[in-house]
């Protein structure tokens, strides 16, 4: 536990490369959708997102996240300290609470009007595919690493368990936003242990209906629970419209003007 504490940051830089490349190479060799923009215009405004909020993380809470659980461990706090569980049952336990917690906030950014103004860059790509799964506004990043450290401290979760969490996190986001074909009968059953591309793809139609379900990231069924899951989108995948009916404009694929839309007007 100490080593992978000590190597945080290097395993969730491999892992994240590892996964981005992987799935990368899956887009190219059977892709589900023809795209609207190439790759070469998009992917450098949504790595230099990522590079962004990373460079933001690091300079105002560097290991926000670890520091939260390493200070709830430390003081007793939590309900997972509260039942004294041994180690990995609660790690389970606290990678499942973290996750509906996860689910709840995407519901919430999608609820109240303020956060999607900041949400909704996520939503604005017309693409969909494994970079879309790291297009976040700074200030959605800002507003989420609070809301888990207080989770974090809320459940008393370890510092092991929040490593790992964060990089299943990461790795199911770009996943589930992999514009990659999968057989339907692998589709139809592996959508009951994670979210599938086609499952997360319904969320980024322009029908408000379909944009407003299948919230889940990493475990399906909260969805399904709570009365969000919807199978399929009604124009079917290869012709639904990707994005939102405010920012299709060629222009919106920029850096600065993706920077800006929080700010602008409906």
């Amino acid at each position: 536990m100490d080593a992978i504490l000590a190597n945080e940051s290097t395993l969730r830089i491999a892992a994240f490369v590892a996964v981005l490349v992987a799935i990368a190479v899956w887009e190219a060799v059977v892709p589900r959708r023809a795209r609207r923009f190439e790759r070469i215009v998009r992917w450098p405004q949504n790595l230099a997102l990522l590079g962004i909020n990373n460079l933001l993380l690091r300079i105002v809470a560097p290991g926000a996240e670890v520091g939260a659980a390493v200070a709830a461990q430390a003081h007793g706090w939590g309900l997972l300290a509260a039942l004294a569980l041994p180690t990995w049952p609660e790690a389970v336990a606290a990678m499942v609470l973290l996750d509906l917690a996860i689910y709840a906030q995407h519901v919430l950014f999608h609820a109240v009007p303020v956060l999607w103004r900041v949400h909704r860059v996520h939503h604005a790509d017309t693409d969909f595919d494994v970079t879309t799964g790291t297009r976040f506004h700074p200030l959605e990043i800002a507003v989420s690493t609070a809301f888990k450290c207080a989770v974090i401290v809320a459940i008393g979760a370890s510092p092991v368990a929040v490593v790992a969490f964060e990089i299943l996190l990461n790795a199911s986001s770009m996943f589930e936003h992999a514009n990659a074909r999968l057989p339907a009968s692998l589709d139809r059953w592996l959508r009951w242990i994670v979210v599938t591309p086609d499952m997360h793809r319904v969320h980024h139609s322009t029908v408000v209906a379909e944009t407003n379900s299948n919230y889940g990231f990493n475990i399906p069924w909260w969805d399904r629970l709570f009365g969000t899951y919807r199978a399929q989108p009604a124009a079917g995948h290869k012709a639904m419209e990707i994005g939102l009916e405010l920012f299709r404009d060629p222009a919106e694929v920029r850096l600065d003007r993706v920077l800006l839309q929080p700010f602008r007007r409906s």
